[in-house]
């Protein structure tokens, strides 16, 4: 057994995981509890076996070196990406009735920002909602995990995947794979130039311009930043929401409930004031 694979094998120990603890709070904005020590040992001993090395020292002293971007793939490994699409419908079903009523007024389009994108079954569900109810839309998509943004941006996913969606909706807005490609299915054209894909840290000092937005998704997110974090992206959030736009959040979270400008409207939804 090599000394890269002893190191797989044996759970990291407290130094290792209070050092892998705050670079991941450092970089990303990530809290991580001690009860996540074996997914952060699991994560991260396929990095050690990859490189070859000996230890998870060595593995974090590499991160912090920034080698070869080692520390982007720190953030990728470390982080959870668990979406689907149409997850908690009741948001769609909000942003539904507020693009119809946005294309029976103006021909304007509707922006909205999916701010933490994952793999982008959200992003795509945002696009083909506005899509169906004729509304002119700008969607922007974005996540810090770039490996996730490159799939987001592929719009190619197994045909389970896509499973909860009815077939006439699928149809309208996938194309299915045939021969090599069957089992697969992939974003049609037509979504696709509704969606722009950037990369992104919620918890950067700065943020490239994004403009101004109807509606921002940033749905079980936050449950990962602690209280200050949490009151500083809301802010950040009021300040590219139009008035009247929409927040929409995560079923676990409610950081926005306390903030002054901003009323539920729904089920983990919240509309900003003027």
């Amino acid at each position: 057994m090599t000394a890269a694979t002893n190191a797989a094998t044996a759970l990291l120990d407290d130094a290792e995981f209070d050092l892998a603890s705050r670079l991941i709070r450092d970089y990303a904005g990530i809290k991580l509890s001690p009860h996540k020590r074996v997914m952060v040992h699991n994560r991260l001993s396929r990095e050690v076996r990859a490189r070859g090395l000996r230890s998870f020292s060595d593995y974090l002293a590499l991160v912090q070196a920034d080698a070869g971007g080692e520390r982007e793939a720190f953030i990728n490994a470390l982080t959870t990406n668990l979406t689907a699409f149409f997850r908690e419908q009741h948001h769609f079903a909000l942003l539904r009735t507020r693009a119809a009523a946005r294309a029976a007024t103006t021909a304007s389009p509707f922006r909205a920002w999916c701010s933490a994108c994952s793999t982008g079954e959200e992003a795509w569900s945002i696009a083909m909602t506005l899509r169906e109810v004729g509304c002119a839309a700008q969607v922007v998509a974005t996540d810090i995990d770039t490996d996730a943004l490159a799939a987001a941006q592929a719009g190619v996913y197994r045909t389970e995947r896509a499973a909860s969606i009815p077939p006439q909706q699928l149809k309208a807005h996938f194309l299915r794979g045939a021969g090599d490609n069957a089992g697969w299915v992939s974003i049609r054209p037509e979504l696709r130039g509704l969606v722009t894909f950037k990369p992104l840290n919620l918890q950067a000092a700065a943020w490239p311009d994004l403009g101004t937005f109807d509606a921002i998704f940033c749905r079980n997110v936050v449950i990962y930043f602690d209280r200050a974090a949490q009151a500083r992206l809301i802010d950040r959030f009021a300040g590219l929401l139009r008035p009247g736009g929409l927040l929409m959040v995560g079923h676990a979270e409610c950081f926005p409930a306390g903030h002054r400008r901003f009323k539920s409207c729904g089920r983990t939804a919240y509309e900003l004031q003027p």
